[in-house]
C-alpha cells in the first residue's frame, strides 16, 4: 500500500514583459478531486492505491500538491548596469485529493473526513512553503542590480542561479516535512491506520 506524498512539483516558467510597480499578489489555490470507490476504509484506501496520481519512481500518492509559477519582470539599463525594477508574480497552486465516488455509510464517511482533513492540512503545508519561496524569489528579484551589463544579459544568469538555490531550500523543506509526516509514527501513518482499521 502506497502511502508516499509527492512534494510540491516545481513548475516555474518565467517571463519578460512590462509590468507595474512592486504590488501585493495572491496566490490561486484550488482542488483537484480523484474518484475511489469503496463502502469501507479498507476498500477506499485500496482504491487510492489503483486510483491515485503517478509521482515519479513511487508509483501512486495518496494526494500531491503541484504549482505553475510565472513571473512579469521588467530589467532596465541603468548607466552601464541593469537593474529589476518590477517582478510580480502569478502562482496557481493546485492540490491532487482523493474523493470517494458515492455518498458512505455513516460511520465510515466519519472515519473518512477525518482522514481526508489530515491529508488536505498536510498538503496545504506544501502550499505554504511555496508561497514563502515565490515571496523569497520576489524579495530577491526585485531591485537587483549587475554591473557592466547594459544589454541585461548577465543579470538573468545571475537571477536563475539565485531562484535555482532557493528553489532547492523550498524542495528539501517538503522532503524533510515528508518524512517526518510519514515516518513511523508519524501523523500520515497513524490516518492510515485509523481508516484502514476503521468500519
Amino acid at each position: 500500500m502506497t502511502r508516499h506524498f509527492l512534494s510540491s512539483a516545481l513548475t516555474a516558467f518565467f517571463a519578460l514583459a512590462p509590468a507595474a510597480a512592486l504590488a501585493e499578489w495572491q496566490a490561486v489555490e484550488e482542488v483537484r478531486p480523484y474518484s475511489i470507490s469503496g463502502k469501507t476504509g479498507a476498500e477506499l484506501y485500496e482504491s487510492i492505491g489503483a486510483q491515485g496520481p503517478k509521482a515519479g519512481v513511487t508509483g501512486r500518492v495518496i494526494a500531491h500538491t503541484t504549482f505553475k509559477l510565472t513571473w512579469t519582470r521588467k530589467y532596465e539599463p541603468q548607466g552601464n548596469a541593469c537593474v529589476i525594477v518590477a517582478n510580480r508574480p502569478k502562482l496557481i497552486i493546485t492540490y491532487t485529493l482523493p474523493k470517494p465516488a458515492s455518498e458512505l455509510p455513516a460511520a465510515v464517511d466519519s472515519s473518512w473526513q477525518a482522514f481526508i482533513s489530515g491529508v488536505a492540512a498536510h498538503e496545504r503545508v506544501h502550499g505554504v512553503t511555496i508561497k514563502e519561496m515565490v515571496k523569497e524569489i520576489e524579495a530577491t528579484s526585485i531591485g537587483l542590480t549587475v554591473a557592466d551589463d547594459p544589454d541585461c544579459k548577465k543579470i538573468r544568469v545571475e537571477l536563475t542561479r539565485r531562484l535555482g538555490e532557493i528553489s532547492m531550500r523550498q524542495r528539501q523543506r517538503g522532503r524533510d516535512f515528508d518524512k517526518i509526516e510519514m515516518g513511523d509514527g508519524g501523523n500520515i501513518q497513524q490516518l492510515i491506520l485509523k481508516l484502514v482499521n476503521g468500519p
